[in-house]
C-alpha cells in the first residue's frame, strides 16, 4: 500500500487537492480559448473521458473575456493559465475561474501582484506556482551553472514566498521538466521543504508513445513514493488521451478505483482468438464505465483460465470457440457469435448490477 505524503488541502472548485484527497487528473485544452464553441466541445469530451480539472491558456484580453461564456457551458472546474499580464488574471477571476496558474514574480510590480492576490483571496481561488525547466530565471541559471533540481526548487520557493508574504496559502506547486531524472529530483527536493500539494507532470513529454512512457515513469515513480496530489500527462495530441493515460497510471498503482482495468495477453503462436482486435474494441467501447471492473482477454489455455478467473469478466480463446468467465467461474462457451460483443455485454450487465 502506498503511504502518501501529508499535504495541505486546497479546493479547485468542488475538487479537493491534497490532504489525502483522491489524486485528480488534469488536462489542458488544445483549442484557441477565444473560440468558445470549440473550447466548450473539447472540455465536454475531457469530462466524458474522466477528467477532473481542465486548464485553459489565456494569452490576451479576448481569451480572458471568453472565459465567462465557457464557464457557463461546462461542468469541470477551470484553471486560467496566465503569464506576464496581471490584468488577465483579474479578468479571469472576474469570469469565475476556479484556479490560476501563474508565477507572481513575472506579472509585474508588488502592487500588481497584491491586486491579484486580494481578488483570489476574496474569491477563495487557489494559485498554482508552475516552474518549468525551460524558463528558469537567468540569475538562477548562473548560480547553479544551468538547469538543476536545486535551481527549480529555489525558483518555486521565490514565488511561494511572495504569496505567503501577502497572507496567501491556497497554493499548489509544479516543477516540470522534459527530462525524467531532473523532474524526479526536483519534486523530491520540494516535497522535503513544503507541505503544499504538488501537481505532477513531465512537460513537453512528446507524442503519444514517447509521452506515455516518459509520463508513466516520471509520474508513476513519484506517486509510488507517496509524492503527488494531482497529475497532468502532457502529450502532443488529443487531450482526451492525456486523461486516459493519466487514469491508467493511477489505476496501475491502485490509486484509482474507477473504470475498466483491462488485462490482455501479448499473443503468440498459441493464440486462438483475435486478442488484439478484441482488446482494442473492448477498450474503446467500455471507456465510459465508471465502476471498477477487471476484464481479461487471453489467447489460449496456458495462462488464460487463471487470469480470467481473477478478473470480474474474462475471455479465453480455444480452438474454434471462446470461454467466457464471470466472477471467477466459467459462465459459458461462445460458438457462432461475436466474442468481443459477448464480453462487452457481460461487462455492461455486471456494471449495471453494481
Amino acid at each position: 500500500m502506498i503511504l502518501r505524503r501529508n499535504t495541505r488541502k486546497i479546493w479547485v472548485g468542488p475538487v479537493p487537492v491534497g490532504g489525502g484527497s483522491p489524486i485528480s487528473v488534469q488536462s489542458m485544452t488544445k483549442t484557441d480559448t477565444r473560440d468558445v464553441a470549440s473550447t466548450v466541445r473539447q472540455i465536454k469530451e475531457l469530462e466524458e473521458a474522466g477528467c477532473h480539472i481542465v486548464r485553459l491558456a489565456v494569452p490576451d484580453l479576448e481569451a480572458a473575456q471568453a472565459l465567462a461564456r465557457i464557464k457557463a457551458q461546462v461542468n469541470l472546474p477551470l484553471i486560467a493559465d496566465i503569464h506576464f499580464d496581471y490584468r488577465l488574471a483579474l479578468k479571469a477571476l472576474e469570469a469565475g475561474v476556479d484556479g490560476l496558474r501563474l508565477n507572481p514574480g513575472n506579472i509585474g510590480s508588488p502592487d500588481k501582484v497584491r491586486a491579484v492576490v486580494r481578488e483570489a483571496l476574496a474569491r477563495k481561488v487557489p494559485i498554482r506556482i508552475g516552474v518549468n525547466a525551460g524558463s528558469l530565471e537567468r540569475d538562477l541559471l548562473q548560480k547553479y551553472g544551468g538547469v538543476t533540481p536545486e535551481a527549480m526548487v529555489e525558483s518555486a520557493l521565490r514565488h511561494v514566498r511572495i504569496l505567503e508574504d501577502m497572507g496567501f496559502y491556497d497554493i499548489k506547486i509544479s516543477l516540470k521538466a522534459s527530462q525524467v531524472p531532473l523532474m524526479l529530483q526536483a519534486y523530491r527536493l520540494m516535497a522535503a521543504k513544503v507541505s503544499y500539494p504538488l501537481h505532477l507532470g513531465v512537460t513537453e513529454a512528446g507524442p503519444l508513445l514517447l509521452g506515455t512512457v516518459k509520463s508513466s515513469l516520471g509520474i508513476g515513480i513519484l506517486l509510488e513514493e507517496g509524492i503527488g496530489d494531482t497529475i497532468r500527462v502532457s502529450l502532443s495530441g488529443d487531450p482526451v488521451m492525456e486523461v486516459l493515460v493519466g487514469k491508467s497510471i493511477l489505476r496501475s498503482l491502485g490509486l484509482l478505483e474507477e473504470g475498466v482495468d483491462l488485462v490482455s495477453c501479448p499473443t503468440c503462436a498459441r493464440t486462438q482468438i483475435d486478442v488484439v482486435g478484441i482488446a482494442n474494441r473492448v477498450w474503446q467501447e467500455l471507456k465510459d464505465i465508471k465502476k471498477p471492473l477487471k476484464v481479461a482477454i487471453m489467447g489460449c489455455s496456458v495462462n488464460g483460465p487463471g487470469e480470467a478467473k481473477q478478473a470480474h469478466v474474462g475471455l479465453v480463446g480455444g480452438p474454434g470457440y471462446a470461454l467466457l468467465f464471470k466472477l471467477g467461474k466459467l459462465s459459458r462457451k461462445i460458438e457462432g457469435e461475436d466474442p468481443a460483443q459477448a464480453l462487452i455485454d457481460e461487462v455492461r450487465a455486471l456494471a449495471e448490477e453494481g
